[in-house]
């Protein structure tokens, strides 16, 4: 889609009911949906943490989706394709302020250059006792990426087209930090498997895209 007709769409996505967990749970695997209902009470003593669903234009001003693969560590999310975000620090106002300064920590982004266009339901992910806050902003003019080669491995830029097309998501047989080959519903865009966290809050995302495009 062009990127001027995207960006008027989804300046209405603040007006739109979120769908929380029953567009998650579309893509968590079943043993995470169980999780999620008895460790409900951990949530209130999570660690805080924010991201960026961040669209900006092509050369041709059609649309992408920023993802990026995190770095190899040790940590539940090594080696994982997500948003560019990561925790709170002390001098951060708030969780938007949050997921602006991760996203030009770690892939160059200018915190004013972003146009914030809402948010999505916050998710609790219980391997790492984190609750992450996600926000949507539009990038209207980028200036090439600049990574964060400490934490980010490369970006994973997404066309919006093969993020709303429904065959990129399928069932994948993984060993996760909690599990050994179990079944997860993930989609599959440039080569990647994205599962996890990332896929519940893109799932909310494009049930919400899927109302305005």
């Amino acid at each position: 889609m062009n990127f001027d007709d995207f960006t008027k769409r989804i300046s209405k996505i603040k007006n739109l009911p979120l769908l929380g967990e029953e567009s998650h749970n579309k893509m968590a695997p079943s043993i995470r949906i169980d999780e999620l209902s008895r460790m409900k009470n951990q949530r209130d003593k999570a660690r805080k943490a924010a991201v960026m669903a961040l669209f900006y234009p092509t050369k041709e001003n059609s649309t992408n989706l920023l993802l990026m693969l995190r770095k190899t560590y040790k940590g539940v999310h090594s080696n994982q394709v997500g948003f560019p975000g990561g925790k709170v620090e002390k001098e951060d106002e708030n969780l938007l302020h949050t997921a602006l300064r991760e996203t030009y920590e770690e892939v160059g982004v200018p915190q004013n250059k972003v146009q914030v266009m809402g948010k999505l339901s916050s998710i609790y992910i219980p391997p790492s006792n984190f609750e992450v806050q996600p926000y949507i902003g539009v990038y209207p003019n980028p200036t090439p990426f600049v990574i964060q080669e400490s934490e980010v491995e490369h970006l994973v830029e997404v066309s919006l087209l093969d993020f709303m097309d429904d065959s990129k998501i399928s069932t994948q047989n993984l060993t996760t930090s909690y599990a050994k080959n179990i079944d997860v519903p993930a989609f599959k865009l440039n080569g990647y498997v994205v599962w996890g966290a990332t896929a519940m809050i893109m799932s909310e995302l494009k049930e919400l895209l899927k109302q305005l495009l």
